[in-house]
């Protein structure tokens, strides 16, 4: 009898000290590794859209999602100038490619491959610097038009973008 209550008090002592180191862990789901006593405001020019096929709408749907992500993400706050990060840049691709042939000799699959042009700066740290092309692509069966899943196919790719582009400068990857 005495070692069974024993017994429970140390198991309930061991889970209180489990449960009270594991309040004293700081995770970070996002990936940010951002000092904020360092880094505090960043700066997001515009991307223009420098490819050889345009699809207007592009530039903004993937400016918001860059913007959102930091948002929702970090604790900078976006100024105009004098960041102390900055992020510019532009799309330099927006391409179709056959992808998959049938057996009619007619490309089955079109894929539509979006590249981002991007010039990191830390203003307050010299060498992490970045100035890097990042790419990402969406498949769409080639019965379909493009226009009908443009928007789509561009958010999708948006979303991929900005991750890979938060990952190799702001999350510190």
């Amino acid at each position: 009898m005495v070692s069974n209550k024993l017994r429970a008090a140390a198991v309930t002592a061991v889970s209180a000290l489990v449960l009270a180191l594991a309040g004293c862990i700081s995770y970070k789901f996002n990936g940010s590794a951002l000092d904020y006593d360092v880094y505090r405001t960043v700066s997001v020019s515009e991307f223009p859209i420098r490819a050889a096929l345009v699809y207007p709408p592009l530039q903004q749907t993937f400016e918001n999602e860059l913007l959102n992500y930091i948002d929702r993400n970090t604790r900078l706050q976006v100024v105009e100038s004098g960041a102390d990060l900055q992020l510019e840049g532009e799309i330099t691709g927006y391409n179709l490619s056959p992808q998959a042939v049938a057996e009619s000799g007619y490309a089955s699959q079109t894929r539509l491959t979006i590249t981002v042009r991007v010039k990191y700066t830390d203003n307050k740290e010299e060498g992490k610097d970045i100035d890097q092309s990042f790419s990402a692509y969406r498949d769409f069966p080639s019965t379909e038009m493009l226009t009908d899943v443009q928007d789509q196919l561009c958010d999708e790719i948006s979303k991929e973008l900005v991750d890979l582009i938060f990952n190799a400068t702001l999350g510190n990857w």
